[in-house]
């Protein structure tokens, strides 16, 4: 499950620069941090899946013509459901382990957030060159000379199937949507694999506490 945070946080790397969603992350983290000791874990891991699932439910349906709204509610939901996530899984993959390997626990505990970012990462991106190659051919194959929506007044300048710069601007918006719509696709399907990361919360443990030495008198 923290790889699979890892992945998501991987793969919306430069949305993780903005501001809105540094602000969502500090945020969380804060708010956590203050009452993780005194509430179970696991509430704040659902609350952070939610968030993160709601933003990513807005982020499919980006348009190149949207507003800003949008991405500011979807950087902040993000940023607040990731930083409720980190720090309870942080703290649940840690908080058993004995105090002479908790070194190489926090070691171990990395690679396997770098190795669910790296694999998330190579499959969003491979879905995303396939998926943009298919709709670009899908949308393509609509532009030809016998098509009398693809000729004017339908199809005004600067796009035109007779010159060769009305050619290229043409094939350049058509590139746009489909990178548009082969990115929709990649935040539905982390959509659909966080939704089925939810009941694997049933199997997680709270922490196990060591009780506190008693006081010499």
């Amino acid at each position: 499950m923290h790889s699979l945070a890892s992945s998501t946080t991987s793969c919306s790397r430069q949305r993780s620069l903005t501001p809105d969603n540094l602000l969502g992350s500090m945020l969380a983290m804060f708010l956590v941090a203050r009452v993780i000791n005194r509430i179970d874990n696991r509430p704040f891991i659902l609350v952070g899946f939610l968030l993160t699932a709601a933003s990513l439910w807005q982020m499919t349906g980006y348009s190149l013509y949207m507003g800003p709204g949008p991405i500011l509610f979807a950087g902040f939901a993000q940023g607040f459901g990731l930083g409720c996530t980190f720090v309870p899984l942080s703290l649940l993959a840690l908080s058993g382990l004995p105090h002479h390997i908790l070194s190489q626990g926090t070691a171990l505990h990395a690679l396997m957030r770098m190795l669910g970012g790296s694999i998330g990462i190579a499959i969003l991106e491979t879905q995303l060159s396939q998926n943009t190659q298919i709709v670009h051919s899908r949308l393509i194959e609509h532009l030809r000379p016998n098509n009398p929506l693809a000729q004017a007044p339908y199809l005004t300048a600067p796009f035109s199937l007779t010159g060769p710069s009305g050619i290229a601007a043409l094939n350049h918006e058509v590139t746009r949507q489909a990178a548009m719509v082969a990115y929709n696709d990649d935040f539905a399907l982390m959509l659909w694999v966080i939704l089925a990361c939810l009941p694997l919360l049933l199997l997680i443990r709270g922490p196990r506490r060591e009780p506190m030495p008693a006081a010499d008198d």
